[in-house]
């Protein structure tokens, strides 16, 4: 149904690549976009990677969701091995939470952590959350990470939803929230979820969640 609707640069941003085979920018119909800031402000957002985009959908991949203003991001395999995309966003860091190894930054280098973890329920993610937050932390000073998984969906939303609950101070259901809002097909299995509870008792001394309701 057709509107009007105010929005942030990063919530457009985020609404422009749910799709998962091709940017929602290729479909020709989508949105009429006026864009309120200043020329300057708008050429230096990511945003402006929307006049590159072609018209064939085939042709289109979306870019990661961005969950930090300029410092995080969270996608998919293929999304971390595109040049392109890593020079527009400005990563300078991988976080790499798939059993395949990155093709960008050299294995061996300091740009990526590499948590080699299946998306299995009995698989244990929990001891990599502190190790994960500080490489994310002091890597983003001057630049962006970018978290990822084989399809940005299970793997890589654990581990985003752990850095929101341990450096931005959100409590589990706050930062699940906040990251569906980023990303609607966000699914971490059901040990993953389990782990990032416990990860809550840890931080905050209390369980304040309750991951038996639905949603979890």
């Amino acid at each position: 149904m057709a509107g009007v609707e105010l929005c942030e640069p990063i919530q457009l941003y985020n609404i422009l690549n749910q799709a998962r085979k091709a940017s929602r920018l290729a479909e020709r119909n989508y949105l009429c976009l006026i864009d309120a800031r200043t020329k300057r402000e708008y050429d230096e957002s990511h945003l402006i990677t929307a006049i590159r985009m072609k018209q064939d959908p085939s042709d289109v991949l979306p870019y990661p969701v961005e969950i930090v203003p300029g410092k995080l991001y969270m996608g998919n395999y293929i999304q971390a091995c595109h040049q392109q995309i890593q020079k527009d966003l400005h990563i300078q860091a991988h976080v790499n939470v798939s059993e395949e190894v990155d093709t960008f930054f050299p294995d061996d280098s300091d740009q990526v952590l590499h948590i080699s973890v299946p998306d299995s329920p009995e698989a244990d993610m929990s001891p990599f959350f502190s190790d994960i937050c500080h490489f994310i932390d002091s890597h983003t000073s001057h630049g962006a990470a970018l978290v990822f998984s084989t399809l940005g969906i299970s793997r890589c939303s654990t581990v985003v939803i752990a850095y929101l609950m341990h450096s931005c101070r959100l409590y589990l259901k706050n930062a699940w929230s906040y990251l569906q809002r980023c990303k609607s097909n966000i699914r971490p299995n059901r040990g993953f979820v389990q782990q990032l509870s416990e990860w809550e008792a840890r931080l905050y001394m209390a369980t304040i969640t309750n991951i038996s309701e639905p949603g979890y």
